[in-house]
């Protein structure tokens, strides 16, 4: 699977009592090579799970791999902040949605299913995602 990992799975595929832990651990088994994401989101699942030594580990266990550079996307990162300024994204979402558009056959995967399903690629092309099911 070729995808692009936010902080909601990560957070999820680490923590046991996370409630969507079961479904990232179903997406996980799926991954055969490193999941693309950005520093951003390894900080914030560092945070919310309480370890950089656990979000580290999903680097060198292979699970993801930091594949953007802010400086050298920094002035497209800045027009997605000031187009998406009413939703007051966070860095880490600004980073995902150029990731997206470098690696537009790539989905998404994200608990975030209410900002992602908002955010586009270019100026309307959505971003395919890969998300939890919605409870019934």
């Amino acid at each position: 699977m070729k995808a692009i990992a936010d902080t909601g799975f990560l957070v999820a595929f680490a923590n046991r009592r996370d409630s969507h832990h079961e479904w990232a651990l179903r997406i996980a088994r799926q991954v055969t090579e490193p999941l693309l994401t950005c520093e951003a989101v390894l900080a914030e699942t560092a945070f919310h799970i309480g370890s950089s030594a656990i979000a580290l580990r999903l680097v060198t266990d292979g699970l993801v791999e930091s594949a953007f550079v802010l400086s050298d996307e920094v002035a497209s990162v800045v027009e997605l902040a000031a187009k998406y300024a009413d939703r007051q994204p966070d860095l880490a979402d600004l980073c995902l949605i150029r990731l997206s558009e470098m690696y537009p056959r790539y989905p998404v995967i994200t608990t975030d299913v209410a900002d992602f399903r908002i955010y586009r690629r270019g100026r309307r092309e959505a971003i395919p995602l890969i998300h939890p099911p919605r409870p019934s």
